[in-house]
């Protein structure tokens, strides 16, 4: 399937990833995106003009609204609205098991109705919890304890996934679920560390490492990823299936991160150490050997070219 005057709706697209798609995407098809504007990349801004590009303000919770948003014909539907980062679902972990879970209901439930080409559904590596090491997508995802709140997210976005499952198998929605590791790249707003980090060295602030930095995550560049998306789009052996996404070669302690952002931003920033609230996950590197098998995927970035990327579009459009 070529990605070429399609019709593309998008659920949570005013955020990081979103926006970046949008910008992809909008030059040679009609996107809409239907987002709360909780979170709004700068990206999306220079995109709003674009003749191709629909913005309808609503919460994906508003089925009435969500169904007029709809368009008759559709092809491509991408769901990425969702409650995310670590302070918010500790915060409310009400909403975000209503918001990712019955969301994502409301959105399968209406597209479901109309002959799609493909429904992207965007998960989370949170769900193989704290064993997230190079774990294959049919392993079993196991969730933490019952009474720890960081579970409240990696379990809704499993419930979210299982819909589209039950979708597929039910009604044929031809569906993918994405797992992603750890992205990053220009445009990244809301919690990620090396946005956080890069944000604190350019003001030359202090950089903090929760515990003593040795957790450890494989970093993937925004590219890799939206080459990733793509790919789902195109190759027809990607429907019915999960994906983990992320590169694994850049694994790197927390603590060595912090180091080379402030290396590489030429920043007199210091490093601090502050205790984790809550549970943390020592270790998380993808298994990507099913993407690179089904759809050919290939991050090329590595962790020195994306940060230096990253750095450079901070110092340019947020200081």
């Amino acid at each position: 399937m070529s990605v070429k005057n399609k019709t593309i709706f998008m659920t949570g697209g005013s955020g990081f990833i979103g926006s970046a798609l949008a910008g992809l995407l909008v030059e040679h098809n009609k996107v809409i995106i239907y987002d709360n504007c909780r979170r709004f990349s700068p990206v999306l801004e220079n995109l709003l003009k674009h003749k191709n590009l629909t913005f309808i303000k609503g919460d994906v919770l508003d089925l009435k609204r969500l169904k007029k948003s709809i368009p008759k014909k559709i092809d491509i539907v991408i769901h990425l609205a969702a409650i995310a980062g670590v302070s918010s679902y500790y915060e409310m972990p009400v909403s975000t098991m209503v918001t990712n879970i019955l969301g994502a209901h409301n959105v399968l439930s209406l597209v479901s109705e109309k002959p799609i080409k493909r429904f992207l559904n965007f998960s989370t590596s949170e769900v193989y919890a704290t064993h997230a090491d190079r774990l294959k997508e049919e392993d079993e995802t196991i969730q933490g304890r019952i009474n720890e709140r960081r579970w409240t997210y990696s379990l809704s976005k499993l419930a979210a996934e299982k819909l589209a499952y039950c979708y597929y198998w039910e009604k044929k929605l031809p569906f993918v679920s994405i797992r992603p590791f750890n992205i990053y790249g220009p445009g990244q707003i809301g919690e990620g560390a090396i946005q956080i980090f890069i944000t604190k060295a350019l003001k030359n602030d202090s950089l903090h490492v929760t515990g003593k930095g040795n957790q450890v995550r494989a970093w993937c560049y925004i590219d890799d990823l939206t080459q990733a998306v793509f790919k789902c789009f195109t190759n027809e052996k990607a429907a019915g299936n999960v994906f983990n996404i992320g590169n694994e070669k850049t694994a790197m302690k927390t603590i060595d991160l912090a180091r080379m952002v402030v290396s590489l931003s030429g920043s007199k920033s210091k490093i601090c150490f502050k205790p984790h609230i809550g549970v943390d996950i020592d270790l998380r590197v993808p298994n990507i050997d099913k993407a690179k098998r089904l759809l050919g995927y290939a991050p090329k970035v590595s962790l020195k070219e994306g940060l230096l990327k990253t750095i450079k579009w901070q110092k340019e459009f947020v200081q």
